[in-house]
């Protein structure tokens, strides 16, 4: 996995509400635009770049579909990984079951992990 290429994805998808939008109306086409042209710029200037600028199939599946059971067993950073979908679903399950229902539901989804060894988020 490239841990930090993901990591990077959900920090600034995450940061952006312009991008978030995208993220949340068509992930398909946000995860491609980033993989061609975002990216490849990851600090946010057409100076600088990184070599690291692509994901792997698995990587690109999980986010195109919001797996983040996936993205978490990977080890995508368990903060960036909650917020970035904090900011996709809290509003709407808040508003059928309450505050923090969304926060449940993540934690729930992921519970056989309860007394486990997270997997690693070494870069």
């Amino acid at each position: 996995m490239s841990k930090y290429y993901v990591n990077k994805f959900l920090f600034m998808v995450d940061r952006d509400p312009q991008l978030l939008r995208r993220y949340a109306d068509n992930p398909a086409s946000l995860v491609a635009a980033w993989e061609q042209s975002i990216g490849p710029a990851l600090l946010g200037n057409e100076v600088e770049s990184s070599s690291v600028h692509s994901l792997t199939d698995l990587e690109r599946q999980a986010l195109v579909s919001h797996d983040y059971v996936a993205l978490f067993e990977m080890g995508a950073h368990f903060f960036l990984n909650l917020t970035i979908f904090i900011g996709l679903y809290d509003e709407p399950y808040r508003d059928k079951s309450g505050p923090l229902s969304f926060q449940r539901r993540f934690a729930s989804d992921l519970k056989e992990w309860a007394g486990r060894e997270y997997p690693s988020v070494a870069t």
